[in-house]
């Protein structure tokens, strides 16, 4: 029988999460300093970037009682 240790597969998971949510937080700083350049509203810009760092402490993800559970927790899904 196998046991896995849920501890770890949420952290694997959230690194997972991470290294996908890198590129989009890179182009949300871009958009950020081009909308403070010309005086543009960033409201929208700085909820979507807390939205993405929010993942790795979303409740599904530190709830999820197994790895299918985990599979199902994508980016899209979280933000």
């Amino acid at each position: 029988m196998i046991i896995i240790n849920m501890d770890k597969a949420r952290e694997i998971h959230k690194n997972k999460l991470r290294l996908e949510r890198e590129p989009l937080l890179k182009d949300l700083d871009i958009k950020f300093q081009r909308a403070l350049e010309d005086g543009s509203d960033t409201k929208d810009i700085v909820a979507k970037k807390n939205a993405l760092r929010d993942v790795t402490v979303h409740p599904d993800l530190l709830n999820a009682k197994n790895i299918d559970e985990l599979k199902i927790l994508t980016l899209d899904k979280l933000v």
